[in-house]
This record gives C-alpha cells, structure tokens and sequence, in this order.
C-alpha cells in the first residue's frame, strides 16, 4: 500500500513537474531561447502566492492573482529586455536570465527575509479521502485534478485554436509568421508571459505541500530542465510524460532510497539521452 501511495504521490508531483516545465518548453518550441529566469518565476508566484494569504486574500484569488502578476512582469522583461538579445549567441540569453534570477532571487531575500516558510492548506480542502486502507490528502487530490484540467485547456489552446496554429507555425519560421501579417513580436511576448503564469501557478500551487524558501526556484529549475530533455525541446506531450515520470520516479525513491531519489531523476534523464538524444517526443 505504502508503493501506491507514493505513485499517486509521484502522480500529483509530476502534474506540477509539468506546469512548471511546460512553460519553458514552448518558449524555446517559440523563441529557441533558453531561459535560466524560469525558476525564478516559479520563486516569485511561490511569495507572491505567500503574501496575498498573509494579507487575507483568499487561497484561489492569491494562486490566480500571483500568477497574473508574474504573468505581466514577465511580459514587461520580454518586452523591455530579452526580445533585444534573441539573435545573439545563447551566452547572452544565459547571462542575462541568470542575471534577472539573481535579482528576483536577492528581491525575495530582502522583501520576505532568508527564511522560508510554511502555507497552511486551504479549509475547504483539509482533510483526507479513505478508500479501504488508503488514505490520500485531499488537496493532493486537487492538484492532479486541477493541474489535469488545465493541461487539457493549454492543449486545446496549442492544438485547436488560431493562436496555437500561429505559435506552431513560427516556431518553424518566425519570419513566415512576418510575412503572413502577424505581429511576431506581440505572439513571443504572448507565450513567454504565459510560460512565465504557468511557472508563477506551479509555485503557487507547491506552497502548501512543500513551503517556501527563497533557494527554491534553483530547484525548480533543474527540475524543469530535466522534464524538458526528457520529454523533448518544444514538446507538449513529451512534457506531460516526462513532468509524470520524474514524479513517479523520484517519489517511489524517496522510499526505496531517500538519499538516492533526487540522483535517481538525473540518472533517469541520462538513459533517456543515451537512447533517445532529441527525448522521448522531441523534433530534430
């Protein structure tokens, strides 16, 4: 019973896994720009999230608030910042995001302190559902729920919809979508800001099951890295099953070997490299 647990853990672990990476996978499907900053985003809704509650807002608003914020600040650096370096060498696209991570990074420090701290879980959602010998927290159960509609909304966004065709399409050829009449530079402003959202919602959607801490979007970001080369650079799908089986993955060792798990998920991505270079759904 203790292994089906933790899968359904890893389950819930991985929803947010993908949230988190699905983000920075289209922004390179889009720009081909590797962005070191999407932790940070990750950080920031986290706190945001965190300071919303403090100030009585209610867990939904906070989530959904936090990330539009982040949503919006990502939108005014893409804008301001990053669309200026897109067809530099990718030193500069490392440096400048590590640089704007640092900052968020030090913001957090100096607004809410070196110190984490713990989100208590929302009232409607305390307690524990029992099946026979199993017994799972609810708002777990909320997180696969929610996170599961939402995949689905971004599919149909990406597959059924103009704005997806659009977003596809230029990551072929940017210049194409040009000609055609589109505003190329509207649509990566578009799409970094809701990778960015996404980072941002994960963030605060994790604060009740893991807390705060100002290093977490160090964290975060290597974990969506590794969900990206596993599930493939630009890949939707290849996110969702990649973001599932680092969860599954790393939670089912946190009981066979807890001082193993996180090194059992870079293990992972480097078989999945030797055999497959591009990941399991990724494009050449």
């Amino acid at each position: 019973m203790i292994y089906l647990s933790q899968i359904v853990n890893g389950i819930g672990l991985g929803m947010l896994y993908f949230l988190l990476a699905v983000g920075l996978s289209i922004i390179f499907g889009l720009l081909h720009f590797v962005n070191f900053a999407h932790g940070a985003f990750y950080l920031l809704g986290a706190y945001l999230c965190y300071a919303l509650l403090q100030h009585g807002i209610d867990f939904w608003w906070a989530i959904t608030l936090a990330g539009l914020i982040v949503a919006a600040f990502a939108a005014l650096v893409e804008a301001g910042l990053l669309r200026r370096i897109y067809r530099l060498d990718h030193m500069y696209h490392i440096v400048a995001t590590i640089g704007l991570a640092l900052m968020i990074q030090e913001f957090v420090i100096i607004v809410w302190g070196p110190v984490g701290a713990s989100v208590s879980t929302p009232p409607a959602l305390v307690g524990v559902v029992m099946l026979g010998n199993f017994i799972y927290p609810e708002y777990r159960i909320f997180v696969v729920g929610f996170t599961a509609v939402l995949a689905l909304v971004l599919w149909w966004l990406l597959e059924g919809t103009r704005l997806g065709a659009i977003v596809r399409a230029g990551s072929e050829s940017s210049d194409s979508i040009s000609l055609l009449g589109y505003d190329i530079k509207r649509i990566n402003t578009a799409v970094f800001a809701l990778g960015a959202g996404l980072a941002a919602l994960a963030g605060g959607l994790a604060t009740p099951i893991r807390g705060l801490d100002p290093f977490m979007g160090v964290e975060a970001l290597a974990i969506a890295f590794v969900v990206v080369v596993i599930g493939g650079m630009g890949s939707f799908t290849g996110a969702l099953i990649a973001g599932l089986l680092v969860g599954i993955v790393q939670s089912l060792m946190a009981t066979i070997w807890p001082e193993g798990a996180s090194l059992a998920v870079y293990i992972a991505m480097v078989v999945v490299v030797l055999v497959m270079p591009r990941g399991l759904l990724g494009r050449a």
